[in-house]
């Protein structure tokens, strides 16, 4: 590669650094980029100023200030693209609209079950484009459609390997294709929801998703780690109690048998959001299977924190619910671990239902970021 090459590429890479740090943070300031992408400053007021030019940034307000000059504030332009994600579950579809400044314009959560059949694809592919007509979409700006599902996925054959919780094994979602004028990948719930979840200030993170099912995910410098064997964090079969309740993996004792949402739906016609104002009701019988719920988590939290010594993420449908629960599961926690003080480590998820459709969304924003350079 001679010079004139060289000086180009790293022009590229500086630009693309610039711009994915923005896309993370949000909004910053020149001076901050400079600093933290340890960049001299009259490289970034030549990299920010193409990217302006090319509609990528804009200038959004004044950036805060610990004195003098207020900065403008720099920020990904909300309007240059929007992605379609999708969450498929056993009885519900939910579906977000997300702009390139990661924010969420739109949600939708429809009562559908999963059918392995063209009606259910052809469904699929009307009901998107319902959606993107109704926010008042400009359909040129769809970037794509991302999709997350339960189960062993194979992202670069757009096939479920294998999903317990749709029953199904070998599904090719190409047929989608047809009924589908976008460009469109799928990808792991448990993985997606991470995606949303994990917080860059926190590099290395245990993500447990707390579903009808439980899953999860690890992120380890900042990248999700997916094992040898592409099965890691598998955190729902680790055994918790020796001749335990009967799993659907065929093991006993695993960790999804006490601590998947369904134990609390079951008492509550299959509704969570029910089973939780019953709680707040004071009800006896709810709060017992909630006190011994708890326990299991408490004891789960505590092995993930002795094997992974990080911040753990609790997610899924019920991440949402435990910020109300946090005193109770801190107490639960502490009672199995003696080696940490308290239980600052324990963070509660932000999307609650919207999590692995929201972040089935995210690398679209990169690699749209990555190809507008």
């Amino acid at each position: 590669m001679n010079k004139k090459n060289q000086i180009s590429e790293s022009k590229l890479v500086n630009k693309l650094r610039i711009a994915k740090f923005i896309s993370s943070k949000g909004t910053t300031s020149k001076s901050e980029l400079a600093q933290s992408l340890n960049l001299s400053m009259p490289t970034v007021l030549q990299n920010v100023s193409e990217l302006l030019q090319s509609g990528i940034l804009v200038e959004d307000g004044e950036y805060q200030s610990t004195g003098g000059r207020r900065a403008k504030a720099l920020s990904i332009a909300k309007d240059a693209g929007y992605v379609i994600g999708i969450d498929i579950s056993k009885h519900h579809i939910n579906l977000v609209l997300v702009n390139t400044r990661k924010e969420m314009l739109k949600f939708e959560r429809i009562k559908k079950s999963y059918i392995n059949n063209f009606e259910f694809y052809e469904w699929m592919g009307l009901k998107i484009s319902e959606f993107i007509s109704k926010s008042g979409t400009d359909t040129e700006k769809i970037i794509g459609v991302g999709i997350s599902l339960p189960g062993v996925i194979s992202r670069e054959q757009k096939l479920i390997i294998r999903s317990h919780v749709l029953s199904v094994e070998n599904v090719s979602f190409k047929i989608l294709e047809s009924y589908l004028p976008y460009h469109f990948e799928i990808d792991n719930d448990a993985n997606s929801a991470a995606y949303a979840e994990w917080m860059p200030e926190t590099p290395n993170a245990v993500y447990l998703s707390l579903n009808t099912t439980v899953g999860g995910a690890f992120y380890l410098d900042g990248k999700l780690y997916p094992g040898e064997n592409f099965k890691s964090a598998e955190f729902g079969h680790m055994i918790i109690e020796k001749d335990g309740k009967p799993c659907y993996c065929g093991k006993n004792g695993c960790v999804d048998a006490y601590c998947g949402t369904r134990i609390l739906q079951d008492c509550a016609d299959g509704n969570l959001e029910l089973f939780f104002k019953k709680l707040q009701q004071g009800n006896t019988e709810y709060l017992s299977v909630w006190n011994e719920y708890l326990d299991y988590l408490a004891i789960t939290i505590s092995n993930l924190r002795m094997s992974f010594d990080c911040d753990i993420i609790l997610g899924g449908y019920l991440g949402g619910y435990l910020n109300d629960y946090q005193a109770d599961l801190s107490k639960s926690v502490l009672k199995y671990n003696n080696f940490d003080l308290d239980t600052s480590y324990i963070h509660t998820g932000k999307y609650k239902l919207a999590a692995s459709a929201y972040g089935v969304t995210m690398s679209f924003i990169e690699h749209f970021l990555e190809e507008n350079m």
